[in-house]
């Protein structure tokens, strides 16, 4: 009871916060046509990607993590050297990596890779982006994590469960604010 009262005060407290200050004091939208353009070489969704930067640094593009992941998609140093080399990035340089353009450009890279090697399952696919690949491909070969292979039906480590669901909740969020975007400058 309580908890049902409490969530729906919080949700008209959000929703006048927005009202006034727009979606963007929570949600913010910056670098659009840089997502654009790589979610689009990338073959993804701009409302999903927008969804991960919000959730890896809140479109902090000076972001570091305590692991060194850097950036607006906070890409790893591992990560950022072997998308150097498979794209390939001329006159790179992991110090390069706080650059939005560049930052953006990997991160769908490695989206986009993750979502070949693990069939586009975008809950697979966003576990393996913050839990790595390999314990990724572990987890699917267990019966204890997964029926087919392919999607996972649980996820083993705490952090990266709250992770999933709060990218999907965000994509949820952008999906709707993209839209509003859209009508907005449609007019």
């Amino acid at each position: 009871m309580y908890k049902k009262l409490i969530f729906t005060v919080f949700s008209i407290l959000f929703i006048a916060v927005c009202f006034f200050y727009g979606f963007n004091a929570f949600y913010p939208l910056k670098y659009l046509d840089i997502i654009e353009k790589y979610a689009e070489t990338y073959d993804l969704p701009v409302a999903f990607v927008c969804a991960v930067i919000q959730a890896e640094s809140r479109f902090d593009m000076d972001a570091v993590s305590k692991k060194d992941a850097r950036g607006l998609m906070q890409i790893a140093k591992i990560t950022s050297d072997w998308a150097a080399e498979e794209i390939p990035i001329e006159n790179y340089s992991y110090d390069d990596i706080f650059d939005p353009e560049l930052n953006i450009m990997i991160g769908c890279w490695y989206l986009n890779r993750l979502g070949r090697q693990f069939d586009g399952a975008a809950d697979t696919v966003l576990a393996a982006y913050n839990a790595g690949s390999g314990n990724v491909a572990k987890w699917l070969s267990s019966p204890e994590n997964s029926n087919d292979g392919i999607n996972l039906y649980y996820v083993p480590f705490g952090e990266t469960r709250l992770y999933i669901e709060k990218v999907n909740r965000n994509v949820n969020i952008y999906e709707f604010i993209l839209c509003l975007n859209n009508l907005r400058t449609a007019k």
